[in-house]
């Protein structure tokens, strides 16, 4: 084969890769609840994409989402022990959703923090066939066939998964709700507002903060809403005077950026039900929002 056949092969098989690459990176996140593991993942794929004899191909999407998931879930599985040794509640990495609202996907499904952060609890197999059901709309063949099982194990996956969710989180509201009651929160937790707190949080509310061990952030979940609305007025004074205050997206929900000297400092997002504010999620880790902030200038 002359050269110039290479070239051609090779810019043929980077064209269907950047084809496929968003709905890549969405089953990786997914799986991960990891912006960097996912590109890794996702990298990888394209690795072995090049190196792969493609003319026997029939279906190249089908094939690179295959390689995906099985890498991401053999990389879940090694993240899973690494989170372990985590110092404080470990949070989904935050990502810009303005410019794909699905991430990738058929449905904006299993991309809220809440959620992501629930599908830790799931082993990654079951994580990975949650995903590729719920939020790209694989029949169930094609997910036993990624999966390396029959279809019969794999709906059994899907329906547990399914079940998880549902007993773990409540029906969330409408984003304008949302939004209301993020303001209202955030509005409170600035000035201390004890009764306001109060008033806008469920009575079992956790409060995370994701921090890797950083200064000022909790290493243990804040439960209940007398502890939860207590905390966030004890510290308001000492937080919030220096900051300002960015509306943003995250994960295809209203968000709030918080900066210091126009440094990241935090990223506050909340998971809302009819009963009030479920979920408190604050991702401190520099490593963590250093990307996210990155995306919100591109």
């Amino acid at each position: 084969m002359r050269a110039e056949d290479d070239k051609g092969s090779l810019d043929r098989a980077a064209e269907r890769f950047m084809a496929a690459r968003p709905q890549l990176f969405g089953i990786a996140y997914r799986i991960l609840g990891s912006v960097v593991e996912a590109e890794d993942v996702v990298q990888e794929a394209w690795v072995r994409w090049q190196n792969t004899d493609r003319a026997g191909i029939r279906e190249p999407a089908a094939f690179l989402a295959t390689v995906t998931s099985r890498l991401a879930i053999n990389l879940a599985q090694s993240a899973r022990m690494r989170r372990e040794s985590y110092t404080g509640p470990w949070l989904p990495e935050p990502v810009d959703t303005r410019a794909d609202p699905q991430l990738g996907a058929e449905r904006a499904e299993a991309l809220d923090l809440a959620v992501l952060l629930l599908l830790e609890k799931l082993n990654p197999v079951e994580r990975a066939a949650y995903v590729l059901r719920e939020a790209f709309d694989y029949p169930y063949k094609r997910i036993a066939d990624i999966l390396e099982t029959n279809e019969a194990h794999t709906r059994q996956l899907v329906t547990r998964a399914r079940k998880h969710l549902t007993a773990e989180r409540r029906q969330p509201v409408g984003d304008g709700v949302h939004r209301r009651l993020l303001k209202v929160f955030l509005d409170a937790a600035r000035t201390g507002s004890l009764a306001v707190l109060e008033g806008v949080l469920a009575d079992d509310v956790v409060s995370y903060t994701d921090g890797n061990g950083m200064r000022g952030a909790s290493r243990i979940p804040v439960v209940g809403r007398p502890r939860v609305s207590k905390y966030l007025a004890a510290f308001a004074p000492r937080f919030w005077p220096p900051t300002q205050v960015r509306w943003v997206e995250a994960n295809g929900r209203p968000a709030v950026l918080v900066t210091a000297g126009g440094d990241p400092v935090a990223l506050l997002s909340v998971d809302v039900s009819a009963r009030g504010i479920e979920r408190v999620m604050w991702v401190m880790n520099p490593d963590k929002l250093a990307p996210y902030v990155a995306s919100l200038t591109d």
